[in-house]
């Protein structure tokens, strides 16, 4: 089977690899569907982010989905011929933070497409995967492998917005509206947001922004352009911060009004800062968010049964072949929002 092999960056290869051996519990996919993310950019171009970094050929990917084609003798949940949403979370279910119901912290989670151990864990972008059969989730009819294949990023999203806590009649401001920026809006507005801002530093992302429901979207590349935000010590209930900028950070402590709270969603390499004396003074409080658990099957059920609506932000799908030139196009934020690679 062929697969997205990265050995250095921009030295990603589509080659043939052995395919696994099917456990008893586990099942076989043939993938037709995977989106291109931010951390899978972050490893082709720069080799890593922050302190992970790739230190043997790894394939990329981990927004996948596809239809089951082998099942194991144990396998009850899925059948041959499903089509189905792959998790790319395999958290072990025995350490201390699985049995706490905090699977995203799992002392020996495997998640595909990821350096953070060694070895890493192979990834996904590869024509057939094998699987736990908890992983392999059942999508509805009327999905397809593209919709499906958002149900990651999705999930990442629906966990940042329950990070946040109740957004009902809420103001909510997006700071970096890429795609999980994008998707943080439909999410946001699902859970009740009375009224979403988005902010980038380019055209293109707010305008994709406004296509899934931003009630207004703001250029920072402009000075003083949230200005307008900070009276009254601020405008906004819950701030995301989806772009891992220190500036956009710093300057969401201006717009949030006390004890409002900031999501950190974005990550970035280098070590972010913020002015702590503002933070203090107006009792903001800043939480993290990391992946997703129990999201993931919402995410899937939310897509099928067209309560959200994630194809405007599917730009381009491209030929396995042309993995190279799908990374290209997709790390151009003035052409595109997200890229899936097609496998069939």
């Amino acid at each position: 089977m062929r697969a997205a092999v990265l050995y250095a960056p921009k030295d990603l290869r589509i080659e043939p690899v052995a395919p696994s051996p099917l456990g008893a519990n586990e099942v076989e996919v043939r993938i037709e569907a995977g989106g291109i993310c931010g951390s899978d950019l972050h490893y082709y171009y720069d080799g890593g982010f922050g302190t992970v970094r790739l230190r043997e050929p790894m394939i990329l990917g981990h927004e996948i989905a596809g239809t089951v084609s082998r099942v194991g003798a144990e396998v009850a949940n899925v059948a041959v011929g499903t089509r189905v949403a792959v998790n790319p979370s395999r958290p072990c279910g025995a350490c201390r933070y699985c049995a706490e119901g905090k699977q995203q912290h799992c002392l020996n989670m495997l998640f595909y497409g990821s350096a953070m151990r060694f070895p890493h864990v192979q990834g996904g972008f590869r024509d057939v995967l094998v699987c736990d059969a908890a992983q392999a989730v059942p999508v509805a009819a009327r999905m397809s492998a593209a919709q499906a294949a958002f149900a990651e990023p999705l999930a990442v999203c629906l966990h940042a917005v329950n990070r946040a806590g109740a957004l009902l009649g809420k103001r909510v401001l997006v700071t970096g509206a890429g795609p999980i920026g994008a998707l943080t809006i439909i999410a946001a507005r699902r859970a009740g947001a009375l009224e979403i801002v988005a902010t980038d530093v380019a055209e293109a992302p707010l305008a994709a922004a406004r296509k899934v429901g931003a009630d207004a979207t703001v250029n920072v590349s402009e000075p003083s352009a949230l200005a307008r935000y900070e009276a009254d010590k601020g405008s906004f209930d819950v701030m995301f911060e989806a772009s891992g900028n220190a500036r956009a950070l710093a300057g969401g402590l201006a717009v949030v009004r006390p004890q409002g709270i900031i999501v950190q969603i974005g990550i970035a390499g280098a070590e972010m800062s913020l002015p702590i004396n503002v933070a203090v003074a107006k009792e903001i409080e800043l939480r993290g968010t990391f992946r997703f658990h129990e999201e993931f099957a919402l995410a899937v059920a939310l897509i099928g049964g067209g309560l959200v609506d994630v194809m405007p932000l599917l730009t381009a799908t491209v030929p396995l072949a042309e993995a190279n030139d799908a990374f290209a196009l997709a790390a151009d934020r003035s052409k595109a929002m997200k890229v899936q690679l097609a496998f069939t």
